[in-house]
């Protein structure tokens, strides 16, 4: 019985091993067994596909293993190990726990692995989105900074190192024109060659949009520091060959020096960012180092800046109007809404000291529906001066133009005013070819309402004469560029006359811009068809407050802004038939 009771044990004990043995081969974790002398003993289907021994590839690499499995019996104790497994480019990572045991006498080790690699590759994900910028793999702000914040805190002394703030000229306009794919594999291409020539101890970051910073250490010299960026801004003077397109770019730079310019990062970065934009507002595409006169220059700026938001806030903004004029009837045929800002002190601010900063910060939209609401609320005097018929024009910048959703919501306050048919809007030339789909998708709503469309500015953008077939647009005022000095400019006098033949044969009505001598009067009245002109020859930009003194309906009100020194040239228009054709 008892050997018969034996052999049914027996049989017993080898169908239960070999039940056992089928499970752990079936385990999805990896599981190996192996000696003190590291013979392995067993090993699964799922360690034999991670380790390679199934012959996925040709010679697996187990010394990680080893020295982990060798640490665990030495101690006596569990340890738990990632393995990194490369078959090419293609990685596996393993998170594995070698457990030493004592079993029947024999030291053995029992290794158990999970597959961890999509977890590994997540949290690289994470680690390079938060420290490497993702588009040219640079790395991030956070990184630079943690770099300079620890050659701050060695403090050696005489150890120096210099801080470039470098941005992108007009990229705005280069995402408009090329779009947005040709802008991000120019600022790709830009990394590339702005890290050209770098030292190991350097480092170029990204740090936003069309922004880098540039960390050199360690320097010797400002002369050093210098002769060095003027090599880097010398080789992004070549062309940039992306999709097709010949793209040429320039970079403004600002430097600040440690520890000439400051003792922190935040400082170094701040006045190198100042010593940009002083690039900047003096014809881009160079670097100059920071100096005192610039903060003061930034203290002001940012004066100004604040003065801007208080005057948006308060509504201290009002307008002013100038006519546009038949030079060949005298009569008003439209009027310009001008901005103008009246500071703190009541003294009133040309654009010019305004305009592009209230762009920069956002604000420009608030300012235009501003100047809608002072029209709306003006149009009687409007109307009394300058007649009822009279088109009033608004200015919309091109990135306004670009933006349907402040488009959308600026049509509908042109519509709310009951006579949107009276209106005008100028946009500059470069509305008209970006590849933001003003043409196609935003004029027509505009021109559901009647609204007219006006090309401002035209030459002194990017486009070229070929340029006006595509575009639909009523009208097409010549910048004052091209007028001045017209008659005594036999290049201006060419193009003006290419630029009137096109925009007639287009059916677009020509306005020259900046008429402010009688000589060029004369030369437009003689020597050209332009029927319709507008400058300080004929009037200056009229305040609300000098229109609602005007008389009611006066005829002489509106001769005030158009006629009255055509009449005091009188007598020089004989002179006009020098330039006859």
């Amino acid at each position: 019985m008892t050997s018969v009771n034996n052999k049914t044990y027996d049989g017993a004990s080898e169908a239960e091993l070999g039940f056992l043995k089928e499970i752990v081969r079936m385990l999805p974790a990896g599981l190996t067994v192996q000696d003190a002398q590291g013979k392995l003993l067993l090993v699964n289907d799922v360690a034999a596909a991670q380790l390679g021994m199934d012959g996925s590839r040709p010679s697996p690499d187990l010394a990680q293993r080893r020295e982990a499995c060798a640490r665990a019996l030495r101690a006596g104790q569990p340890v738990v190990s990632e393995e990194a497994h490369h078959d090419g480019p293609a990685r596996q990572v393993l998170l594995t726990t070698h457990r030493p045991v004592q079993l029947a006498g024999r030291e053995i080790l029992i290794s158990a692995s999970a597959d961890i690699t999509e977890q590994k590759n997540f949290e690289d994900q994470l680690f390079r989105s938060a420290y490497f910028d993702e588009l040219t793999g640079l790395p991030s702000r956070r990184v630079i900074e943690h770099r300079a914040n620890g050659l701050l805190m060695r403090d050696r002394t005489g150890e120096r190192f210099a801080l470039a703030f470098l941005d992108v000229d007009n990229f705005k306009h280069i995402n408009d024109y090329y779009g947005h794919v040709v802008g991000d594999a120019l600022l790709v291409e830009l990394a590339k060659r702005l890290g050209r020539d770098l030292r190991e101890s350097d480092m170029l970051s990204r740090i936003s949009g069309d922004e880098f910073l540039l960390l050199l250490s360690p320097i010797q010299s400002q002369e050093e520091v210098a002769e060095f960026m003027a090599s880097t801004l010398e080789r992004l003077t070549a062309p940039f060959f992306i999709d097709n397109s010949e793209v040429f770019a320039s970079t403004s730079v600002g430097i600040s020096l440690y520890p000439d310019h400051g003792s922190s990062f935040e400082t170094l970065r701040q006045n190198a960012d100042i010593a940009m934009y002083r690039i900047k507002n003096n014809g881009k595409g160079s670097c100059a180092f920071f100096d005192t006169g610039m903060e003061r220059e930034a203290l002001a700026r940012m004066k100004i800046e604040q003065s801007l938001r208080l005057a948006i806030l308060e509504k201290r903004f009002c307008c002013a109007f100038q006519s546009k004029v038949d030079i060949r009837t005298q009569e008003v045929k439209g009027i310009e809404a001008l901005v103008r800002l009246r500071d703190d002190e009541g003294v009133i601010q040309a654009p010019g000291s305004f305009i592009n900063l209230a762009g920069e910060l956002g604000l420009i939209d608030e300012l235009t529906h501003l100047v809608l609401a002072e029209i709306v609320k003006s149009i009687d005097p409007i109307n009394e001066t300058f007649g009822a018929d009279a088109t009033i024009s608004i200015n919309v910048a091109a990135k306004q133009a670009g933006n349907p959703e402040f488009m959308r919501t600026f049509a509908q306050a042109l519509e709310d005013t009951g006579f949107p048919a009276r209106f005008m809007i100028e946009v500059t030339e470069d509305a008209f070819v970006a590849k933001n789909h003003f043409q196609t998708e935003i004029l027509p709503m505009f021109r559901k309402l009647g609204v007219g469309i006006s090309i401002d500015d035209f030459g002194t953008g990017y486009s070229s004469l070929s340029a006006l077939a595509d575009i639909t647009a009523d009208e097409i005022k010549i910048d004052r560029s091209f007028i001045t000095d017209i008659h005594k400019l036999p290049r201006s006098q060419g193009i003006l006359r290419a630029i009137e033949s096109l925009s007639e044969a287009l059916g677009m009505t020509v306005i020259a811009e900046g008429i402010e001598s009688y000589e060029e009067l004369a030369y437009l009245q003689a020597a050209t068809k332009i029927r319709y002109a507008q400058g300080y020859y004929f009037a200056r930009p009229i305040f609300l407050e000098e229109l609602k003194c005007a008389s009611p309906a006066s005829s002489e009100a509106r001769a005030s802004v158009s006629a009255r020194p055509m009449q005091q040239n009188r007598q020089g228009y004989s002179r006009a038939s020098r330039y006859r054709r």
